[in-house]
């Protein structure tokens, strides 16, 4: 999946001098929506259930165009078991979004998560491991963890 994740950062989400705010902001809602997708299959298996709350979340939240979403989904779903690094999204994120926003996107992740009834403990780790990287408090994490988990 690096491989195929590599090209489409470099091709969709790389920062540019020339990107306006708009095509700033769509490339940060992109790199959001590939740590989602990479969540969906951390446990190496994607419910009904968690490709639902995942494409809920892309359409409502991120405002995804279907041609992006299906571009996006068709490359974690090809290569997704061969993925090692998420260092490209969230350096992207860190230099993009504030601190609420990144909130926001680790309690999606818990969503994702969530959404088939249990979170497993690869899905744990991923999150832990984004928390970390986008420099959230284990408070936070903790407190998303929690504010998500289904009644």
């Amino acid at each position: 999946m690096l491989t195929s994740i590599t090209s489409f950062f470099e091709k969709c989400l790389k920062p540019s001098k020339e990107d306006s705010a708009d095509i700033a902001a769509n490339k940060l809602h992109l790199a959001c929506a590939a740590l989602l997708i990479e969540l969906s299959v951390a446990d190496h298996e994607r419910t009904e259930d968690e490709t639902q709350a995942l494409h809920k979340i892309l359409r409502e939240t991120f405002h995804l165009q279907d041609k992006q979403l299906e571009e996006l989904l068709a490359l974690a779903q090809q290569e997704a078991r061969s993925a090692t690094s998420l260092y490209q999204f969230t350096s992207l994120i860190n230099a993009g979004f504030g601190y609420e926003e990144k909130i926001r996107l680790l309690k999606h992740m818990w969503e994702v998560a969530y959404a088939d009834g249990r979170v497993d403990r690869y899905e744990d780790h991923m999150i832990r491991k984004v928390a970390d990287l986008l420099y959230l408090s284990h408070n936070d994490f903790i407190r998303m963890k929690l504010a998500s988990r289904p009644a």
